[in-house]
């Protein structure tokens, strides 16, 4: 796997969404980076959850060691050019057997799904996946946190159609969801998503990569 840089990641992303023609992708460059920090790869399969339009799982089989990635959600916002499949599933039970995936990623997905429902989450992402798991999520420590993220996420979700109800979780909340589903936080990174004012006013602390070590 090759360094992961603004331009080969604008170049991927470019190929389906028109934007990135003439702008820049430096947060899903960022989120790349760090995730390629932390890979443990190759991994012949991937599971991509909670897709989105399908642009990251894309960049993941195009500049990761990645043999296949697959892409899953609950609802089909992919676009239509991707190379990568995908998949909708009802958000209970993945379709797929036991054991199918070397490793899974879940990127800016977890906080918006509801506390009571993480844990099932994750058990079902554990029975289909029998490697690491790959979070790209926020961690909040205080009121101002959740503000933060809040805003946050509305600048990054609604231009795109994204969802912006949110739980954000706090430190002690990402270690209880690894040991729920008997792993350990292996690897952490976070990386400069913000400069300036904007990195005064949203901390690049508020993102991380996390790898989910098993067993």
């Amino acid at each position: 796997m090759g360094a992961v840089t603004v331009e080969n990641v604008r170049q991927v992303l470019a190929e389906h969404v028109p934007l990135y023609r003439s702008r820049k992708p430096v947060y899903q460059a960022v989120l790349l980076g760090d995730l390629a920090e932390v890979w443990k790869g190759p991994h012949d399969r991937v599971l991509d959850l909670g897709g989105g339009t399908g642009v990251i799982a894309e960049a993941i089989q195009m500049l990761f060691s990645a043999g296949k990635v697959v892409a899953v959600d609950v609802v089909d916002r992919y676009l239509t050019t991707l190379s990568v499949e995908t998949r909708v599933y009802d958000g209970c039970r993945l379709p797929f057997p036991d054991g199918s995936f070397d490793a899974a990623t879940i990127n800016n997905v977890l906080h918006h799904v509801p506390q009571e429902m993480r844990p099932r989450i994750m058990s079902e992402i554990a029975r289909v996946v029998h490697g690491p798991i790959y979070i790209k999520d926020h961690i909040a420590a205080s009121r101002l946190d959740h503000w933060r993220l809040a805003v946050l996420d509305a600048i990054g979700n609604i231009p795109f159609g994204g969802q912006v109800d949110a739980q954000y979780l706090t430190m002690p909340e990402w270690d209880a969801l690894a040991a729920a589903i008997d792993a350990r936080i292996g690897a952490t990174r976070c990386g400069p998503y913000r400069r300036g004012a904007m990195a005064w006013l949203f901390p690049n602390r508020l993102e991380v990569v996390f790898r989910f070590d098993r067993g």
